[in-house]
């Protein structure tokens, strides 16, 4: 397994790490700090330096067994196994994907008892679609999400069991993203104080520490994608 460093620091952006293999399909690490893609939001990437050589990770991936995969260009420089390498993130990048992945969350918050049906991050846009008739116009949406953002909630992790999870249902919001199991444990992401969270469900992005960080947020288009399918398109303008 990769350990990843991420699930508990989402700031850092540089380790260290140690090469366990290298081949076209690309580099795995010990540890890291790169997120792989899942859960619909893209994996990072960042530049991978070692003792003579070094080489840009197009994305991280998720590999076998808990492994994590740094892709490369084609015919990219590999390191060799067992060397130490220095990885560093591409932090404009990830950081614009923590800003909108916890706006998702924000957007459930204000949608109770409602399930996403799907969603997908993005630098530029992001979405988050409902099972839902009819929603409320994009003001209303624009409105509450500028309430959460000034209100500075913060942000926050912890873990239950599967048993936990399975005990309380209610708790998974995104139908099309499952959290996964067979760990033994599951990663819980809270906004707002553990006493009285104002959203609470298993996700294993990166997020950041307070809603405040987020900045200016928009809804910038709502879609109807079936008889009760509704697409919440969202955008951080400058």
């Amino acid at each position: 397994m990769t350990e990843p460093l991420f699930l508990e620091d989402a700031y850092l952006r540089t380790a260290t790490g140690r090469v366990v293999a290298a081949d076209e399909r690309g580099v795995l690490l010990d540890r890291t700090i790169l997120y792989a893609r899942s859960g619909g939001q893209p994996g990072d990437a960042g530049t991978l330096r070692w003792e003579g050589g070094e080489a840009a990770v197009a994305e991280a991936i998720k590999g076998e067994a808990g492994s994590i995969l740094h892709t490369l260009a084609a015919g990219a420089a590999l390191p060799p196994v067992g060397a130490e390498v220095t990885l560093d993130l591409d932090w404009a990048r990830r950081h614009l994907h923590m800003r909108m992945h916890t706006t998702l969350h924000l957007l459930c918050s204000v949608m109770p008892g409602i399930f996403a049906t799907g969603n997908q991050i993005g630098t530029q846009k992001s979405r988050l679609d409902f099972d839902l008739p009819e929603p409320p116009a994009k003001e209303w949406f624009n409105e509450r999400l500028a309430e959460l953002v000034a209100a500075d909630h913060p942000t926050g992790t912890s873990w239950i069991t599967d048993a936990e999870l399975d005990a309380n249902p209610q708790m998974v919001r995104t139908l099309s993203v499952q959290p996964p199991r067979g760990a033994g444990r599951v990663r819980l992401v809270r906004i707002g104080p553990a006493d009285a969270p104002i959203d609470l469900q298993p996700c294993g992005g990166t997020h950041v520490r307070s809603t405040a960080e987020i900045g200016r947020v928009e809804v910038s288009k709502l879609e109807s994608k079936g008889r009760q399918n509704r697409r919440i398109h969202i955008v951080l303008p400058e």
